[in-house]
């Protein structure tokens, strides 16, 4: 063998091993914009060898990425959709790993009258009004739960013509919401680590209604043969094990704890 085509051979091999090394994610914008990912994946990685690329988007999107084979592990937060991905045989298992809290975000003064812990009733009072809302608009679980408490409230048809949809993620939302004095519904995670708040308040909190949970699911090989099933089950054994709800736990802003393990409950 030629100097050259050694060089070629090694190279070839070390592009196959790098490649080998890492696994690609679809997940959410409220895990990448929270910050939990620059805090969890250095310790997977530590862990396991393996580089985790994440592509952050809602979670129809996410879905949808990893129907198409082109993400290895899912990891969201609209468990409806997520069995039905799983029941379509899509995904191989879906596994809860965290959760923590909507909260709906407003300006300071309040002046629909939101403030409280009724989610439903503070949505009565925004369409009353016709307060400008900022929704995410984009299939996001974040999305999916908003829609889910306007069609509690009776209200799906009756938002206002102030209700305006963004098509994004979820801290562009928080900064139209910012810049324009509206109101938003978040996720709490991705608020506290926001930093453009302006005079927006948390008004509403604590209803059992505004639970988010998350899961993880590997994506089923027997739709898409190149999925790397078996690097992709280490990093769902490793986030719902000890040691990585125990990382899951630690992330914190401020002291206060963002997302809260439950993996196996």
């Amino acid at each position: 063998m030629t100097r050259r085509a050694l060089v070629c051979a090694v190279l070839a091999t070390t592009s196959v091993w790098a490649h080998a090394q890492s696994i690609v994610m679809s997940s959410t914008t409220s895990t990448e914009q929270s910050g939990l990912f620059a805090h969890l994946l250095p310790a997977f990685k530590k862990a396991s060898g393996l580089d985790v690329k994440v592509v952050a988007l809602g979670t129809g999107q996410a879905l949808d990425m990893a129907r198409r084979g082109d993400a290895d592990v899912v990891f969201v937060h609209d468990q409806v959709a997520e069995e039905k991905f799983v029941a379509d045989g899509f995904g191989i298992k879906r596994l809860p790993v965290m959760y923590n809290d909507f909260v709906l975000i407003g300006p300071k003064a309040d002046p629909a009258a939101t403030r409280g812990k009724d989610i439903v009733s503070a949505l009565t009072r925004l369409s009353k009004a016709n307060a400008a809302f900022v929704s995410r608009g984009d299939k996001s679980g974040t999305h999916a739960a908003e829609l889910r408490y306007w069609k509690t409230a009776n209200l799906e048809t009756a938002k206002g013509s102030a209700y305006r949809e963004c098509g994004c993620g979820m801290g562009p939302a928080l900064n139209m919401a910012a810049s324009t004095g509206a109101y938003v519904l978040a996720d709490r995670a991705t608020w506290l680590n926001f930093k453009n708040r302006v005079d927006l308040a948390i008004l509403v909190e604590g209803d059992n209604r505004l639970f988010n949970q998350y899961g993880v699911m590997v994506v089923n090989p027997a739709k898409h043969a190149h999925v790397k099933q078996a690097d992709a089950q280490k990093f769902v054994d490793w986030i719902t094990s000890a040691a990585g709800q125990s990382v899951i736990a630690d992330y914190k802003i401020g002291g206060e704890q963002l997302f809260f393990p439950n993996a196996g409950k």
